[in-house]
């Protein structure tokens, strides 16, 4: 209830929010307001650009309106009524929105949208909160003077309506919380978000890097990240060996007709990138892995008694990305899924889903990741003809789906409507040092692939059959879950995955043969070291390596070269580590998981 009432308020703001701009600037178009985590935010349109330097003028109007206590008064009108009533008001975005509201149905209205449109049987919802007229289903709180603690936070482009072809307008972000001290706690964690966000220090450590030239949203891998990357890789690898999957590997590219008959060129091409055209062929880049791997268990027949078939793979895929949805590691157009997916019987389901649940809490365990949210999907019981798939199949996997949320332990949402049209699936959304929610792992249900390409296998009775089939990702994709792990980390590598684990920083020129003997012992052990042997005071050399985050140093003198025990700077900890040379590598070995 408490949820509910934040998120009425904070609904509250946006219209605040363009209340106090209308005011600012008489001249204003307005596109969506819509309420999001922690916030809300409004797309407008000025003759002059809304500024950062804007946002405290902003603010202060709209700390007016709601001392005011400015209400909010809600009136209903025919679609035909309301589109006469914003056109009086100048106001092209809604009216453009009400047109396809009432042409084209909810067909062509995204979720955003359809908070500003309180539509129901051709019936338009308006609200009125001083001089300021939107379009909204509500609810609202019932004066503005109910609004607690509102900042706004800072202004973006974002082209209407999610199309590059559309015009550009400017988007107002804003907080509001129930007192000051939840707005300063998030305050803190924005601040310590900008610290440690993954393209700040991807840049700082020398991890990846995106060059335009190379194209929009392809990071390249720099040695440092590319190293982390493979020690994740060989995790990965390890831990499917151990729990009976097959490894297979397949193709970069796939003739058009194999996209054909998986539907992807009907259901997905929007995602899809052109067809490369090849000898009187055509070729698409893949966006998914999956149709390999169901020509892969249709290249034999296959009894009961072979399943459950566990086939996985890290490969990598492409999917168009509008530019401006590009961000960073954690949405690009070229990315490695850690995937797999599993055929099996009917009475193998439940099973197979369990152990799948178990391998990703003891997964993200490894890195430090133990709090989680599950979202389950269904399909919407009023659209069911928009599913692929019969009404027991989608009973059934739904139920065991919510069986397994419930018996995991872990808190779980269900979101009715939100399922593919192929399959129910959970989707686990893994917190960070933050407490922010990063989409990771993710577990669906198939009923497409399997008629579309008659995957069967031979029952005890001697008769085909047709099997369940589960797509599964643990990580989502290496290179979001890099951009997960470079904040949560904030950069301080653990032992295990930091790609120098040891830095050894000599004190004098007599002291450099002694170093590189050191690290060649021990990286003959495995240890990933390196040393500093340039020509800086030992003071600039150990602030040095504090600043790159390295897990352990040493300072090679007089001392260490005769042969005493190491003094080791552990990044951290103010307590240094005493060690002998021969105990060095087993116990960065120690804290390895691999």
């Amino acid at each position: 209830m408490q949820d509910e009432k934040l998120e009425i308020m904070r609904h509250s703001a946006a219209h605040v929010l363009a209340a106090a701009v209308q005011e600012l600037w008489p001249e204003a178009k307005f596109g969506i307001g819509p309420v999001i985590d922690n916030g809300f935010y409004y797309d407008i349109k000025t003759e002059q650009p809304v500024k950062e330097e804007d946002l405290e003028k902003i603010e202060v109007k709209m700390q007016g309106i709601i001392a005011r206590g400015d209400t909010f008064d809600r009136e209903e009108m025919s679609i035909d009524e309301a589109i006469k009533l914003f056109e009086g008001l100048n106001q092209e975005f809604k009216v453009e929105l009400l047109r396809d509201l009432k042409e084209k149905g909810t067909t062509k209205i995204s979720d955003e949208e359809a908070q500003d449109l309180g539509n129901k049987d051709d019936v338009a919802s308006v609200y009125r909160t001083g001089k300021f007229v939107d379009l909204c289903r509500g609810p609202h709180v019932e004066s503005t003077k109910e609004i607690r603690v509102v900042k706004l936070i800072k202004v973006a482009g974002a082209y209407w309506r999610g199309d590059e072809k559309n015009q550009m307008l400017t988007r107002i972000y804003g907080v509001a919380f129930d007192n000051r001290k939840d707005l300063k706690v998030y305050l803190h964690n924005l601040e310590e978000a900008k610290k440690r966000d993954h393209r700040k220090i991807g840049k700082e450590q020398g991890l990846f890097i995106l060059d335009p030239e190379v194209g929009l949203g392809l990071p390249i891998w720099l040695p440092k990240g590319a190293l982390i990357w493979r020690v994740i890789e060989e995790f990965w690898y390890k831990e499917h060996l151990k729990r009976d999957y097959d490894l297979v590997r397949s193709p970069h590219i796939g003739n058009i007709d194999l996209w054909d008959t998986s539907g992807h060129t009907q259901f997905y091409k929007d995602d899809m990138y052109q067809p490369i055209e090849v000898d009187d062929e055509k070729y698409m880049l893949k966006p998914m892995n999956c149709p390999f791997h169901v020509k892969l268990y249709k290249s034999s027949p296959h009894s009961y008694r072979e399943l459950p078939i566990r086939w996985a793979e890290c490969a990598t895929v492409y999917r168009y990305e509008k530019s401006g949805q590009l961000s960073g590691l954690s949405r690009v157009r070229g990315f490695t899924q850690d995937d797999a997916h599993i055929v099996c019987r009917k009475d193998q389901v439940k099973e197979e889903l369990s152990k799948v649940v178990e391998f990703i809490k003891e997964y993200f365990s490894a890195f430090g990741l133990n709090e989680y949210k599950v979202y389950l999907s269904l399909r919407d019981p009023d659209n069911k003809d928009k599913y692929a798939g019969d009404d027991a199949g989608w009973e059934f996997t739904q139920g065991v789906l919510k069986e397994i949320a419930e018996e995991s332990g872990m808190e779980y949402e269900t979101e009715e409507g939100e399922a593919a049209f192929y399959g129910p699936k959970l989707d686990f959304k893994v917190k960070d040092a933050l407490g922010r929610e990063w989409q990771c792992p993710t577990l669906q249900f198939d009923f497409n692939l399997p008629e579309r390409f008659d995957m069967t296998y031979v029952n005890e009775k001697g008769e085909e059959e047709r099997p369940y089939m589960l797509h599964r990702t643990i990580m989502g994709s290496f290179e979001r879950f890099m951009a997960v792990l470079i904040e949560h980390y904030a950069g301080a590598w653990p032992m295990w995955l930091a790609p120098v684990q040891l830095r050894l920083i000599s004190v004098g020129e007599g002291h450099i043969e002694f170093a590189n003997q050191l690290a060649t012992e021990l990286s003959d052990a495995d240890v990933r070291v390196e040393v500093d042997a340039s020509d800086e005071t030992v003071g600039n050399k150990i602030r040095k390596s504090a600043k790159d985050k390295i897990p352990w140093t040493i300072v090679l003198g007089d001392k260490e070269v005769s042969g005493e025990p190491f003094k080791i700077r552990v990044f951290g900890q103010e307590e240094e580590l005493v060690l002998k040379r021969d105990e060095l590598a087993g116990k960065i070995k120690e804290q390895e998981v691999i």
